[in-house]
């Protein structure tokens, strides 16, 4: 057969597979061009062999061109890969969705018992990867140094994880694979060390290296991964010690509200004894914890607006001001990631028409394919590894439940 003939033969195979994989979707609503994009940016970081989705397919491109804050993210982060089943499940591709599950369930079964038996991240296959190191011969983007590979962030306690992986349990379960009991074995194992070291400091969602903090978003997964487990062991009949799991995410949930809400403030703050606000506590009400229009929230959310939103754009925190040293020098654009959470809160607290706004004009900073970076630039410009999960994540969701909200009486989603 002539090479030629060959080569076509493989292109028209591999856009047949796209085609087809497209047509898959469950997902017709407004802005489907825009949740179809997402949704193959995620199945192009995600293994076909393992199930494991990486954060990101590149490394050393910076968030502060010209800084140190270059990182490598081509691994399996727990946390971002936990949010991928809520996409992929929401948008009908459940086969991605349980093959992570049960890669999840392997490395839970392979870690030691009497830990919290996950790590923060993994190598795509579940095995171990090089420290983090500096290539001090290579400038990165923009002459970007160090560019670095691995990451240090592996050593890192990070307790929220336990409750995003929950999270994805709880909705896997429901939607596409039953637990076995094996799995409910090393997850109630998981829950029950949780319940004796939740009230720990942490390095948290941002894996900061100023050294850790009792941090908001920390103690808010770990209500959610006792919520979670809860409702599982209680929908399923699986065995667990009940009583000392509800006891213990009613201590989180009184932990949250009477240390971590500023009376003066009229917010909940980004860690204990701190004064600064976090992004990522948009996803209070986002994970059932809070309600859409308790007043806590709302003054909560109002001050995200005054505090993190740049035009469209929101910041993760405020870098290098008073409470927020995350032990980095340098500055950092807008967190696109908040900016898609922060207009879902947005649209949930009832104000669609600010909601839809800030969607159309952030989906309009993609690039000339539709994808995005981990941050948008004072500029307009992408900063961070590209293209980054998280942030598609995200659009996926703001984007379904706009729709929902906007438009209730077109046929399901």
């Amino acid at each position: 057969m002539p090479r030629g003939s060959l080569d076509f033969d493989c292109v028209q195979a591999t856009a047949n597979y796209w085609i087809d994989w497209v047509a898959r979707a469950s997902y017709h609503g407004r802005w489907h061009d825009q949740i179809t994009r997402s949704t193959l940016a995620l199945k192009l970081l995600t293994s076909a062999e393992h199930g494991s989705m990486v954060a990101a397919a590149t490394f050393g491109l910076p968030e502060d061109p010209g800084g140190v804050r270059n990182w490598d993210y081509r691994y399996c982060w727990i946390r971002d890969s936990s949010f991928m089943v809520y996409a992929f499940m929401k948008t009908g591709h459940t086969e991605e969705a349980t093959a992570f599950i049960r890669w999840l369930h392997e490395r839970r079964l392979e870690a030691r018992p009497g830990e919290a038996r996950l790590k923060v991240m993994y190598a795509i296959d579940g095995k171990a990867f090089v420290p983090e190191t500096d290539l001090t011969h290579f400038r990165g983007f923009r002459d970007s140094r160090p560019v670095r590979i691995g990451n240090g962030a592996e050593d890192q306690l990070q307790l929220d994880i336990i409750g995003e992986m929950m999270d994805a349990v709880y909705h896997a379960d429901r939607h596409c694979e039953r637990l076995s009991w094996k799995a409910w074995e090393a997850v109630a194992e998981g829950i029950d060390w949780l319940c004796v070291n939740w009230n720990q400091p942490d390095e948290s969602i941002w894996e900061v290296r100023g050294g850790k903090k009792h941090f908001l978003f920390s103690r808010l997964m770990c209500w959610v991964a006792l919520d979670r487990a809860i409702r599982l062991s209680d929908e399923r009949g699986f065995p667990a010690r009940i009583a000392i799991w509800i006891r213990e995410r009613n201590a989180i949930y009184m932990d949250i509200q009477n240390n971590f809400w500023n009376e003066e403030l009229q917010y909940f703050v980004q860690y204990k004894g701190g004064t600064a606000i976090d992004a990522s506590c948009l996803l209070m009400p986002l994970m059932g914890f809070i309600g859409d229009h308790d007043p806590r929230w709302a003054s909560t959310l109002r001050a995200v607006g005054e505090q993190l939103l740049d035009d469209s754009h929101v910041f993760r925190y405020r870098v290098a001001e008073g409470d927020n040293e995350d032990g980095l020098e340098g500055r950092e654009g807008t967190f696109t990631m908040c900016s898609f959470w922060y207009i879902e809160c947005l649209a949930r607290s009832g104000d669609l028409r600010m909601a839809r706004f800030l969607f159309d004009k952030t989906l309009s900073y993609a690039n000339h394919v539709g994808l995005f970076s981990e941050e948008i630039g004072p500029a307009g410009e992408h900063l961070g590894n590209f293209p980054q999960a998280f942030t598609h994540l995200a659009l996926i969701r703001a984007g379904q439940y706009l729709n929902q909200v906007i438009y209730p009486d077109k046929r399901p989603s």
